[in-house]
């Protein structure tokens, strides 16, 4: 097994099972990949668990991390790359045959007392006796039911298979939204272990003066993104509109930008400070179980303008600005309105930054801990 091995700073692993009656330390393997919105959850997750006495050691899948990126883990855990691929990039059910295994492994070399699995396809056909949580931060079902609707593609068909089979072995299942959990519920069926725990940022933003332009972050390849009617509404935005993020997918998707002015990808560290000038933040996704860049903007005090989707009117109504995400006009008179208004920009970036204090890492993290705690509680009580 191929593995890249960088460790933080850490005592030696304490045994939870023997400790826990005393409040003893939890140590959690977490699966992550270096492509999307996994690796910002995770990383602020395990920020969070600091302060719950929780370790976490992050199993890497999928295209390597950048420097900076595996720089940010190492002070936060310990960071295993594992030469195994993630399910929405393996060409067939069969590249996936050996994942269950490596993992065990790798948690029993850890010596972890549970596993945190941020894909649910993962959790199929594991063997383990230790606890398995699930998180479904988005799948390819649900996005295709949120974007195409009907019946699945066929060769589609074994990535369904691999999630209900995870959901199935899986003690725990976490949504980021009660939306996302409903579109579980309507693509999977009944997920009687399914529960809702937000996601969250630590980063504190509103420092900055705000500058006159319209700031957006994505995976513009990811057609759900929606950054085509973005761009199209920037050539008639009053303020320009400046987007970050990749172009290029790891299946070879491509999208082409025309009117906004395209950073490319860069740094978190460069996003955020975008994000802390910017007057007007947009998100104009189509699919988002959750939305980190909505939360982002918010924690900055931007003024926030949104898709009208269920996850954004769920977490953002009465805090920010609504449009159809299909109609580039609807944007443009959003943003529009905004940037004319400097009233108004104040009041609605109030309202997010207000907002944006329910998903902190303190609340996130304790919840995750407490749920951590009592699936191993449940599981050792089994096993006695």
């Amino acid at each position: 097994m191929n593995m890249l091995r960088v460790s933080a700073n850490e005592s030696a692993p304490i045994d939870f099972l023997a400790q826990h009656e005393v409040g003893g330390r939890c140590r959690v393997l977490m699966t992550v990949d270096a492509v999307g919105g996994v690796w910002r959850y995770a990383m602020e997750l395990a920020r969070g668990l600091l302060a719950q006495d929780v370790r976490i050691v992050f199993a890497g899948l999928g295209p390597r991390p950048t420097a900076d990126q595996v720089e940010e883990a190492q002070h936060l855990g310990k960071l295993v790359w594992l030469d195994e691929p993630l399910d929405w990039i393996a060409p067939d059910e069969a590249a996936l045959k050996t994942l269950p295994e490596t993992l065990c492994r790798l948690a029993e070399e850890e010596q972890v007392d549970l596993l945190h699995l941020n894909l649910p396809s993962q959790a199929a056909g594991m063997k383990t006796n230790l606890p398995v949580l699930a998180v479904s931060h988005s799948c390819v079902i649900t996005w295709w039911h949120a974007m195409r609707g009907g019946a699945i593609p066929d060769e589609w068909e074994w990535m369904k298979r691999q999630n209900a089979a995870g959901m199935r072995r899986a003690d725990a299942i976490i949504a980021p939204s009660g939306s996302h959990a409903q579109a579980l519920g309507q693509c999977y069926g009944e997920l009687p272990r399914l529960s809702v725990v937000h996601n969250a940022i630590s980063t504190f933003l509103h420092t900055a003066e705000k500058e006159p332009f319209i700031f957006v972050a994505g995976r513009w390849w990811d057609e759900g993104k929606n950054g085509r009617v973005l761009d199209e509404a920037a050539a008639n935005s009053a303020w320009p509109v400046v987007m970050a993020g990749s172009v290029n997918g790891p299946n070879g998707q491509k999208a082409s930008l025309f009117h906004a002015r395209h950073l490319g990808e860069v740094p978190h560290t460069e996003v955020l400070a975008q994000v802390r000038r910017a007057g007007i933040v947009v998100s104009p996704s189509l699919y988002e179980p959750f939305g980190l860049a909505a939360l982002e903007g918010a924690r900055a005090g931007a003024a926030l303008v949104l898709s009208d989707i269920p996850t954004y009117r769920e977490l953002w109504s009465g805090a920010a600005l609504f449009f159809d995400p299909r109609d580039a006009g609807a944007l443009v008179s959003a943003v529009n309105r905004l940037s004319a208004d400097p009233d108004l920009r104040a009041e609605m970036g109030e309202r997010a930054l207000a907002r944006s204090r329910r998903f902190t890492p303190d609340v996130q993290a304790r919840n995750m801990a407490e749920l951590y705690r009592q699936l191993v509680e449940t599981k050792v009580g089994v096993l006695r």
